[in-house]
């Protein structure tokens, strides 16, 4: 059993110690050599081998051929695991880990990170058709329903390029039957 008073003495020798604590997000902390952070990707290295690709435990890289030797790399830091195999792997070194680790985000969406991908041209938009010149021919009906149904009104086989929509995808049959 302790003695009366010893808590008064535990107390003021504990106050006047420096704190054990750090104070983390006021002072930035500083990371060791070799730390595995975020990744970041050089396009000018890469040779497109996708040797990363392969070498991820989780598929959290993909790599993309844009043009004739520019390669774009898409990283999913919400599957990442920082084991950096990708950036011991690669024979080029257009891989490399940070020292950045704070990554939280409010939507898992933005963890998705696209490196390398220049500014995006987008084409002007199509005249509706409303607008078309007045000589001009109706546009031709394509798909299977040409034959039957070649009136301007019948609906159209697919969605129209400008729609954002995005065609649903079928699940291959599950190999133990239904579910």
């Amino acid at each position: 059993m302790r003695r009366p008073g010893s808590m008064t003495r535990l107390l003021l020798r504990s106050a006047l110690r420096r704190p054990v604590t750090t104070t983390y997000p006021a002072v930035r902390l500083q990371t060791p050599d070799r730390f595995r952070g975020r990744l970041a990707f050089q396009p000018a290295l890469c040779i497109g081998c996708r040797l990363c690709t392969r070498d991820c435990p989780t598929g959290a890289i993909e790599i993309r051929k844009v043009g004739d030797k520019e390669f774009t790399a898409e990283i999913d830091f919400s599957r990442c695991i920082y084991c950096a195999q990708c950036v011991d792997v690669c024979p080029k070194k257009a891989l490399a880990a940070t020292g950045d680790f704070e990554l939280a985000q409010l939507r898992r969406g933005a963890l998705k990170i696209l490196f390398g991908a220049g500014p995006r041209e987008v084409p002007p938009p199509a005249p509706p058709a409303s607008e078309a010149p007045q000589g001009a021919a109706p546009p031709k009906a394509s798909g299977p329903r040409a034959a039957t149904d070649s009136t301007p009104d019948a609906a159209p086989d697919s969605t129209p390029p400008d729609s954002d929509c995005q065609p649903a995808r079928k699940r291959p049959p599950s190999p133990t039957g239904s579910r």
